[in-house]
């Protein structure tokens, strides 16, 4: 199948969520593609690791030192020669001659027959390179220790200088999402800063005559605009510059002309609501007037109605870049489903990350599913466990589009592929979980 977004099977029916996938990846090489050429990929920042959470890593990191910078014990022991093991002999009686401890190394030489009491961490005196178990030893006197020849090698126990990290090489690459653990390994090198790409703008919007803003009453058939909060959320956690943009009304001139304030701003353009096929749905109209469709209906539940696109340069702004657009549904499930199973990965891919896909994991459904094979659902779920360690999922509850509890009680979606059918009790499915990502 030809995935260009320009295809007219784009336009006219249900893409496959695969096809779909495929066709915002297309789409988003271009625009980095477009950017090289405009000189706009080269934004960096430079940031403190405390500022660094969740930023994508622009080049690599080099180790200014070895790690570890000198051979060390892995755990508390004894450190001794290790030639005394290849002695044909049942036990081993070595004399403790001093302790080493993390911080503050033993300054003399551990001779034949002797030993070092030793801590994790510890540099290895000169004349030792293996490392007893404190736990496999005994001892009548705090002078001598005895144990088994046979239950160690010599050089076990020990970790040599470079081990984990060689100065010169990279430590983290570049493309990186950075993680709690990634500040860490930076902060353990000595270094305080890191480069990294610059934030993404993403403008959000929201539209329909309905919604109102938090504060405002509520009159007959309104309601609250959930989904800007939601939305808010989810690029918080990508750490990315954010523009409210707010509420829109339902008609084409607010709608037009809330699209183009925003595609002088932002990178990508996210809106809710107003892309199915009722009288006050305006979006795919406005698209095709400011820019280019690249589909409009995908084959999942929730979520079908989901646009996707690009927003021409606007004439006479300075800017000649073309702003990455999403139309998200109106259900708040809705708009987190696609925006987890599409937006996301986008959002990263544009930004330089090198990861943008979640990995699946797999569990045993607690329930029967019903499921009709044409399309991909996403269902809301909790994970847990059985009696035999097997991890097991359950939804959690009725799985409308428009209750938005099914979100916050879960911790995964069971996905469920475009060609499967019923799941009875007891199949494995696949998960995905999202902690830590909405």
């Amino acid at each position: 199948m030809n995935h260009s977004p320009n295809n007219p099977i784009f336009l006219s029916s249900s893409l496959h969520v695969d096809d779909a996938r495929k066709a915002i990846t297309q789409m988003v090489d271009e625009l980095l593609a477009e950017a090289r050429l405009l000189n706009n990929s080269a934004e960096i920042n430079i940031v403190s690791l405390d500022q660094a959470i969740n930023r994508i890593l622009a080049e690599d990191v080099l180790s200014p030192i070895d790690v570890p910078s000198a051979d060390n014990s892995a755990m508390d022991g004894f450190a001794f020669n290790g030639k005394c093991l290849e002695i044909n002999s049942l036990d081993i009686t070595l004399a403790v001659v001093g302790t080493a401890l993390a911080g503050k190394p033993y300054e003399g030489k551990v001779s034949d027959g002797e030993c070092l009491k030793i801590m994790t961490g510890a540099l290895m005196p000169s004349g030792c390179d293996t490392v007893i178990p404190q736990e496999l030893t005994t001892s009548d006197n705090p002078e001598f220790i005895t144990f088994r020849q046979n239950q160690l090698k010599p050089g076990e126990n020990r970790r040599l200088r470079g081990e984990d990290l060689q100065k010169g090489k990279p430590a983290i690459a570049a493309g990186r999402l950075l993680r709690p653990s990634d500040l860490g390994l930076a902060a353990s090198l000595g270094i305080a800063s890191l480069k990294v790409k610059r934030k993404l703008r993403v403008a959000i919007l929201s539209s329909g005559d309905e919604l109102r803003s938090l504060g405002q009453p509520l009159e007959s058939g309104c309601i609250y605009d959930s989904n800007r909060y939601s939305l808010t959320g989810l690029l918080n956690r990508l750490n990315l510059e954010i523009i409210d943009c707010g509420i829109v009304r339902d008609d084409p001139k607010s709608l037009k002309e809330a699209f183009i304030e925003a595609s002088t701003q932002a990178d990508v353009l996210i809106s809710s609501g107003g892309v199915s096929v009722g009288e006050a749905d305006f979006t795919k109209q406005i698209m095709q007037e400011l820019g280019d469709v690249g589909f409009w209906k995908i084959a999942m539940r929730p979520g079908r109605p989901m646009a996707f696109g690009t927003l021409k340069p606007v004439p006479g702004q300075s800017s000649a870049k073309r702003t990455l657009f999403f139309g998200l549904p109106g259900n708040p499930v809705a708009v987190m489903v696609t925006f987890y199973q599409f937006v996301r990965s986008a959002l990263l891919q544009l930004n330089g990350a090198s990861q943008t896909e979640v990995p699946l994991s797999q569990a045993i459904s607690e329930t029967p599913i019903r499921k009709k094979p044409g399309r991909t659902e996403f269902q809301r779920a909790i994970l847990g466990r059985n009696a035999e360690g097997r991890p097991t999922v359950r939804l959690t509850g009725s799985q409308g589009a428009g209750i938005l509890r099914s979100m916050s009680e879960a911790s995964c979606f069971i996905i469920l592929h475009h060609d499967q059918g019923n799941i009875a009790a007891g199949d494995w499915v696949d998960v995905a979980l999202f902690d830590g990502l909405l």
